[in-house]
């Protein structure tokens, strides 16, 4: 089960969002979101869970609670839309 985590603080590593949701089960991987020019964090992160039950036990544990001075937004991670912009030129087109 992926689970989004917001409103993280920029101080809150990987490691110790980890051992947050590791108090409900197994963590197969947490990801917490940079910006690729500054390398900060952008706030939020990602944790994944093998089982749903335990993963569905952490979002009711954690929504809400403060971590670091920050009260977190934890819910189920919605799938990536394939709206995302991108390509070259952002449909000029090219005179000759």
């Amino acid at each position: 089960m992926k689970i989004y985590v917001g409103n993280l603080s920029y101080d809150v590593t990987e490691e110790e969002l980890r051992q947050e949701f590791a108090a409900f089960g197994e963590v197969e991987s947490v990801n917490i979101i940079t910006d690729k020019y500054s390398g900060r964090p952008r706030g939020f992160g990602f944790v994944e869970m093998p089982s749903v039950s335990e993963g569905q036990a952490a979002i009711t544990a954690l929504n809400g609670k403060t971590l670091k001075d920050r009260t977190l937004n934890v819910n189920a991670a919605r799938p990536r839309s394939d709206n995302r912009g991108g390509g070259f030129g952002g449909g000029r087109q090219r005179r000759y």
